[in-house]
């Protein structure tokens, strides 16, 4: 008997599944729903291979002067992974990034990345790795083609290969004009096509949505969802909490240097004992409702938000509430749930910054 961890496709809750090699399953995922199968390898001496870390970092420090930026610091990412990097401002994000990517020397411990070091072995680490910085820079005054076709000269690659990201980026009838006159949509795009070259399988993007409208975000998650279908392992630090949630299997949060968490949301989420969030619409909100439901056993708290009440209980208890608020004589217009947020893990592990 095998047992694997596989992502779900639509909302990357993590579902253990066992069977036999070769045998093929079919799976429901208790969040969403959505059905889909899962077909064990006949190798599973292969599959476990696949499963070794692809980013390994081991007790990475690195000091500026007096302050330690990255404190004694391991964690992996597997092949196939979208890692989700978080931390408030300050606590050594980019900092962490550019060690592993070996911009910055670091003071102790080691990274390998395809199981090579990093600091030893540069060039042969960065052929197979794409970098997005936070700030993403060109030569203002060359076209796109030409930044690309300069950037594909540094790797030794073809040439041939810049117009056609260029286009899959939906850059292509602006080619030719100067990155000066690009918008920051434009530019992030461009530099995502950038990171591209030379068809690497790890990519590093370091807050990719920063400054960008709703549609310009949106474009990017499908973008990160679209490479890692292709096999492309993505390790992505952003602050937008939800995007992060929308599309990573892993998460790690650094705080103030030290990384405080590694897992999946629902797992941290389940080892913080968040509890579920159920969302009633109701006709009247009062203090007598409120009470009402905070004395159900097993119920954590009760917040309201305009005409929502916001219950945090166990989601065996939902029918619990909906009857003590339905005995007395409140109308519920409407009932959602929610699981463990990305944010709500994310302020408890950061509490006080």
């Amino acid at each position: 008997m095998v047992e694997k961890r596989i992502s779900c496709p639509n909302c990357n809750k993590l579902i253990t599944v066992k069977g036999e090699p070769g045998e093929t399953k079919y799976i429901t995922c208790p969040k969403c729903n959505e059905k889909g199968k899962f077909t064990f390898k006949k190798d599973y001496n292969e599959d476990k291979t696949k499963e070794l870390a692809i980013i390994d970092v081991k007790n990475l420090t690195k000091k500026f002067r007096d302050l330690v930026a990255v404190n004694n610091i391991s964690f992996s990412v597997k092949k196939g992974e979208i890692f989700g990097f978080l931390g408030p401002n300050g606590a050594g994000k980019t900092t962490t990034i550019k060690a592993i990517l070996g911009l910055i020397k670091y003071d102790k411990g080691f990274v390998k990345i395809n199981g090579k070091d990093v600091l030893k072995d540069p060039k042969e680490v960065k052929k197979n790795v794409g970098y997005l910085p936070e700030k993403v820079s060109f030569y203002d005054k060359l076209s796109a083609l030409q930044n690309l076709n300069f950037y594909a000269e540094l790797k030794n690659i073809s040439k041939d290969k810049c117009l056609p990201l260029i286009e899959e980026f939906g850059l292509g009838e602006y080619a030719n004009k100067k990155v000066g006159q690009y918008s920051k949509g434009m530019r992030q795009r461009l530099g995502l096509a950038r990171a591209l070259l030379g068809d690497p399988n790890i990519i590093f993007l370091d807050e990719p949505a920063s400054g960008l409208d709703p549609r310009g975000v949106k474009w990017i998650r499908n973008k990160i969802k679209q490479l890692n279908k292709n096999g492309v392992t993505i390790f992505i630090s952003s602050h937008i909490l939800s995007e992060i949630q929308a599309v990573s299997t892993q998460v790690g949060i650094i705080n103030k240097g030290v990384l405080v968490a590694q897992d999946s949301v629902d797992n941290l989420g389940e080892k913080l004992k968040i509890k579920p969030k159920l969302i009633l619409k109701i006709s009247k909100i009062d203090d007598k409702v409120k009470k009402i439901v905070k004395k159900i056993k097993g119920v954590d708290r009760v917040e309201v938000s305009e005409n929502e009440l916001i219950v945090y209980c166990e989601l065996k208890l939902r029918s619990k509430v909906i009857v003590a608020i339905e005995n007395a004589g409140i109308d519920i217009e409407n009932i959602n749930t929610e699981q463990s947020s990305l944010e709500d893990v994310f302020m408890k592990y950061t509490e006080g910054n």
